[in-house]
């Protein structure tokens, strides 16, 4: 097992809260089962792959969510803690330090639920990527990032105030590693998905028996 704890930051998939821009192209509930695909391949790939503890931060009320019988079931297999700040940023630095504090471990690799393409191996290849480096990051194809993993959880406090979900976000989050003289390595460019334009890109990506592309399948977009 590689002494990295794996954090996935997740939005309960919730009809009129996930997705919202999804949802104004194919409706609330076909958006939030999209998303409910999403995170089960996401989580299936971070219990797949060779880590020492795993650690799901949620946001949103999980009884409502699409798909819960098998979320919970997958989440068995997590530390799950709640996500708290003002806003994003301030969540996933809190996030990273609620992370290594219930799994016992400082070095922790986080991703989202917006790139169900994942694989374990690549997430096995980003956590030895950062057992060598002090932070590795994954920038995603819209100029976000996509991974972001810290040799010490109280790195990441550099995202608060780095405005999210911009085409600038990942620049911006490399210049707060590198201001605090942080050397980041960077590793594998993915696609992730926000809104309908980006769904066919992203299911190209995935196992053609993934639960992400048998859910847009079923969407007439």
């Amino acid at each position: 097992m590689l002494p990295v704890v794996g954090l996935v930051v997740a939005k309960a998939p919730v009809p009129g809260l996930a997705k919202t821009r999804l949802a104004a192209a194919i409706g609330a509930r076909a958006a939030a089962d999209i998303a409910a695909a999403a995170l089960l391949d996401t989580l299936d790939a971070m219990i797949a792959a060779p880590l020492q503890e795993r650690v799901v931060a949620t946001v949103g009320n999980l009884d409502d969510a699409l798909r819960i019988d098998e979320i919970r079931d997958r989440l068995g297999e997590f530390i799950v803690v709640p996500q708290h700040g003002a806003d994003f940023a301030e969540r996933l630095a809190n996030a990273h330090q609620d992370a290594a504090d219930a799994a016992g471990h400082r070095t922790v690799l986080q991703i989202g639920m917006d790139t169900p393409q994942v694989s374990d191996e690549v997430l096995t290849d980003c956590a030895q990527e950062l057992l060598g480096a002090q932070a590795v990051v994954g920038v995603a194809e819209d100029g976000g990032w996509w991974v972001l993993g810290v040799a010490d959880a109280a790195m990441a406090d550099c995202l608060r105030g780095v405005p999210m979900s911009r085409a600038d976000t990942g620049a911006l989050t490399l210049a707060a590693l590198y201001a605090k003289g942080i050397d980041v390595q960077l590793v594998a460019e993915l696609a992730d998905f926000d809104t309908v334009d980006d769904l066919d890109a992203v299911g190209r990506a995935c196992p053609a028996r993934s639960r992400f592309v048998q859910a847009i399948q079923a969407v007439q977009v």
